[in-house]
């Protein structure tokens, strides 16, 4: 056979990973901290990108914003205004990639994306947030709380003269956690300083009477009784109690009695002035800023019945591309290399608003079909929530399961019913006993926690229990999967809720 040499023409279709869908996808999936993050940085990359600001721009006539040029860019609160969503054939993220993500060209920034199809509605309103005074020197109102550490050098300035114990002070302070808890060898840093043990004990033993009470405990027995001698309850019998911690936390009543010379009831009052201290001082004056949630989805209950899904328009970017800037700074460049960066720059700008509103009206769709599969959920509880997964959201509004994926990670949804991360609504189908319709395992879970919660001392149900009570009630469920659900809500097992019960109720 001989071997020759030729050229072959073939068509394939393939989807290629452009940068633009690299971006889609980073954007659908990021939190709303995130993207305003994003977003930002953005905004200092791109000189053609500005942010919306009704205060200081015209809003557009609704002539200029239907005008019919397919060239004009509208901004994100332009899209935003729009009363419905557009069509499925309109390009969502994760549909028809060649068009959606490698259509424009250098220059061009059509945002044409059809007719509405009367989907759902949303609603964006302006932002908040603007500062009443610009004069004003917002420097000046800045404060900021003292540290632990901060905290036990002013006292330790105060209540030390000597400067050899401040010296030894201070060494111990930088031992000092963020719980309170000195973490370190008092050996290794007598030999260190040069002095003895004596002497840094003696100093410890002086920080250790600083606010707050239990600071510089080196373990939570110690922690502990130096919080009871401060309110006088260091007796013999409670330092028995301090000793044996491992003890209580078996609740092992029969041994602790012995133990502390006790009987039952002095136990409980023991046990209950133990958890009435804290383990951990020094988060006191823990002052990290809790971040609340804000959410992306806002759900209501029209008066009519129906459910009203809509954006929350505080999260959303409002962006604009400076066309006028544009144009202006283009006709003054000169070199080839400077036209190329702002032909760059305005595709960017442009892709960016696109994929932003585009990022809008996925998450609103799949966030719309999960209210409308989940409706009992809204209106009777947890105990009515389906058994949903990802593909059934994903066929009903036509889109691919990994998209549906991204947009349930890092979202929420403010329901009637409370906060709830969309992956929330996603759950797996346990069988029903009987042959009805499957239970979904976070039902399931609300059962099981119901059941314990509302279990007497004395009738304390086991995993087994739970199994034949479920299956009463229409659930078939192993029991290896009632302990795996009863430990991941942070239940402990039968004996131990039996000892904790009867040493509350002794």
């Amino acid at each position: 056979m001989a071997v020759s040499q030729r050229l072959d023409l073939r068509q394939a279709q393939s989807l290629v990973m452009t940068p633009q869908l690299q971006q889609a996808i980073k954007l659908l999936e990021l939190s709303n901290q995130d993207l305003a993050a994003y977003v930002e940085e953005e905004l200092e990359r791109n000189p053609l990108l500005e942010r919306a600001d009704d205060s200081e721009r015209e809003a557009p006539s609704e002539a200029a914003v239907d005008d019919g040029n397919p060239d004009r860019m509208l901004d994100t609160k332009e899209f935003g205004d729009r009363e419905q969503l557009p069509d499925a054939k309109d390009s969502p993220i994760d549909a028809d990639y060649d068009n959606v993500y490698t259509g424009n060209s250098a220059g061009e920034g059509s945002a044409d994306f059809g007719e509405p199809s009367g989907q759902a509605n949303w609603r964006v309103g302006a932002g908040r947030g603007d500062f009443p005074d610009e004069d004003g020197d917002y420097q000046e109102t800045l404060t900021r709380d003292l540290t632990l550490r901060e905290h036990l050098e002013q006292q330790l300035g105060i209540e030390i003269a000597d400067p050899t114990e401040r010296l030894i002070g201070l060494q111990i302070i930088d031992l000092v956690d963020d719980a309170g808890y000195v973490q370190g060898d008092l050996d290794a840093m007598a030999e260190r300083l040069g002095c003895s043990l004596e002497l840094i004990v003696s100093v410890l033993k002086k920080i250790q009477q600083f606010d707050p009470v239990g600071v510089a405990a080196r373990n939570l027995a110690e922690c502990l009784a130096l919080q009871l001698k401060e309110r006088d309850r260091l007796d013999p019998a409670m330092q028995a109690l301090l000793d044996n911690l491992e003890l209580l936390a078996k609740h092992d009543r029969a041994q602790l009695m012995k133990v502390c010379g006790v009987d039952a009831e002095d136990l409980a009052d023991m046990a209950a002035e133990i958890r009435s201290l804290n383990p951990r001082p020094g988060y006191a004056f823990d002052r990290t800023e809790v971040q609340a949630i804000q959410p992306d989805i806002m759900v209501y209950r029209m008066p009519d019945g129906s459910w009203q899904v809509e954006l929350n328009s505080d999260n959303l970017p409002r962006l604009l591309v400076n066309q006028q800037y544009h144009a202006r700074v283009n006709g003054k460049a000169q070199s080839k290399q400077d036209k190329d960066y702002l032909a760059d720059r305005l595709s960017a700008a442009n892709w960016l608003v696109k994929t932003l509103h585009q990022r809008a009206t996925t998450i609103l769709k799949v966030a719309t079909e999960i209210v409308r599969q989940q409706e009992m959920f809204f209106l009777h509880g947890v105990k009515h929530l389906k058994p949903l997964i990802r593909r059934n959201i994903a066929d009903e509004i036509g889109m691919h399961e990994s998209t549906v994926s991204r947009v349930a990670a890092n979202k929420f949804m403010a329901t009637p019913r409370g906060l709830f991360e969309l992956r929330y609504f996603f759950s797996a189908a346990i069988q029903a006993a009987d042959g009805a319709d499957s239970h979904s395992a976070e039902a399931v879970r609300s059962r099981i926690k119901e059941l314990i919660d509302k279990e007497a001392a004395e009738a304390v149900l086991s995993d087994d229990q739970l199994v034949a009570v479920l299956k009463n009630d229409g659930v078939d469920i192993a029991r290896r999967t009632v302990a795996k659900y009863r430990e991941s809500l942070k239940i402990p097992s039968s004996v131990q809720r039996r000892r904790e019960k009867s040493l509350r109720s002794a």
